[in-house]
Formats: C-alpha cells, structure tokens, sequence
C-alpha cells in the first residue's frame, strides 16, 4: 500500500460513520459509495494505532471500514480490562483463538522479554497478519502457533469464513462435514504445548463454538498448573461443556457478560 493509499484508508476511517449516513442519500450517496470503494477497496489495510483503552498504543494493520471500535479502544474492552487485571510482567498467557492478535499484543506488552505469548490461530491468513502485528510492535517473545486448539493434537476440518461476511474471518471454526470453504489443518491440545512451551499462568478462549473440547484437552494444566481463563461462550451446548470441565478440577466461575465466563482456580 502507497503513503498515498494509506492516508486515504485513515481518513476513510475517521469519517466512516459520516459517510454511511451520506451513503443513503438518494442523489449524493451512489456517487459517494462508488468513490469510498474506488479510494479504500474492501480488501485495503491500513496500519493504525490503538488510540485508547487497554491496548492504547499497539499498531495493527486493519481494514478501515470495520476499524473504529478496535482503534477507539471500545471493542471488547471489558474483556481486555479483565485479561490486563490478571496479568503481571514475567507471567505466560496462551491466546487461543487469537485472531489478529490484540489480546496478544497487549498481553505480550504486559509480561514483558521475560514472559511468553503462545497465541493460537487456526487459519493461515489470519495466523500470518499475526505475525506481522507481532513483528511492528517489536514483540519477539509472541510465538503463532498457526494451529486449530482441540481435545486431542491431530488434525481438524476447519471452515474459513468469507472476508465479505468477517473482514478479519473472525468466526471461522472447527466443522465435522466438508464443503468448498473448508480446509484441514493441524490441531493441538493444550497439554502437548509442555514440549514447547511454558505453562500458561493465564489462558483468554474465543473459538467460536469449540470451547468445551478445547478444555477437554488441557485437563492436565488445569489440574497441575490452575491457570486463571476467559473464556467466551458460543452457545448453551459449549456453556455445559466448559463448566463441567472447570467443576471437575473445582473452579469458580463467574459471568462477566452474557457471553464470557472467568473461571479462578480455588
């Protein structure tokens, strides 16, 4: 992307909002939506900084039509509030289900060279814009593990959402039939991460759905190491599996939102 290409992307950012109430005018807005999409195509992405919140401050490359609540720092900020209370320099945080990284980014911002981020991303896109976040913010200690978290290391049929539908193909997840948007990729289980990896001293859960299995195969952390979790919850099936699985090595459990589960070891 040009200097010129980038400007054009954050100034299309800042006026997003005003320019989609333009967009329904009936004279001025085909016009209009045919400029915004000839200047910043869907697929543009424009390096930004977070300008408040828990992660003020992280560089992350974004799409500037769906940019504003991660740049504003008011996109899961509750969340992020919780993981940065939990969290202390030296400590380990495991990121499953990373996406493009801003819980990693900021976690990585607070253990410091001496801890350790092991973030997890199933699709390869994504895993790879990852990287990327992890290298402009100068963190050398982020460790993309570019694999899908499940009950058992192997392989998983996993189902890439269209960038029209999710920009950042943010909802893709594990499937158990196969059809054209389905890849295969390596799985892993938490416990098998030991032969690489530290244990994590505090471990953020957004899978879309697979959040029970994920926790099915870290019953050994869970047991031995009693990391703190944030994990979201995706559907009533999923709520059952994690607190069955958090019951069984005597968490507590708490509701922070409708969707999101902080589970303390005892």
């Amino acid at each position: 992307m040009t200097v010129a290409e980038g400007t054009l992307g954050r100034l299309f950012q800042r006026h997003y909002q005003s320019l989609r109430e333009m967009g329904k005018l009936s004279v001025v807005g085909p016009v209009l939506t045919w400029a915004a999409s000839r200047a910043v195509p869907r697929d543009s992405r424009v390096w930004m900084q977070v300008k408040s919140g828990p992660a003020e401050g992280i560089w992350l490359r974004l799409n500037p039509r769906t940019a504003a609540e991660t740049m504003n720092g008011t996109g899961e900020r509750l969340e992020l509030e919780i993981v940065r209370e939990h969290l202390r320099p030296g400590m380990t945080f495991y990121d499953v289900g990373a996406n493009i990284g801003i819980f990693s980014m900021m976690a990585a911002r607070i253990v410091g060279s001496g801890g350790q981020v092991v973030a997890f991303e199933a699709d390869p896109e994504i895993a790879d814009r990852l990287r990327e976040h992890a290298a402009r913010n100068l963190f050398a200690w982020v460790n993309v593990e570019q694999k899908a978290a499940w009950r058992e290391s192997g392989t998983v049929m996993f189902e890439r959402v269209d960038a029209s539908v999710s920009p950042d193909r943010g909802v893709g997840h594990v499937v158990e039939a196969k059809n054209e948007r389905v890849v295969t990729l390596d799985a892993i289980a938490l416990d098998d991460c030991s032969r690489t990896y530290r244990p994590p001293d505090f471990i953020k859960c957004d899978v879309e759905g697979a959040e029970g299995e994920v926790f099915q195969g870290a019953r050994r952390l869970l047991e031995k190491q009693r990391p703190r979790v944030l994990c979201e919850i995706h559907n009533e099936r999923s709520r059952e599996l994690v607190l069955s699985e958090f019951s069984r090595f005597e968490y507590i459990c708490e509701n922070c939102n409708e969707n999101h589960i902080l589970a303390l070891p005892k």
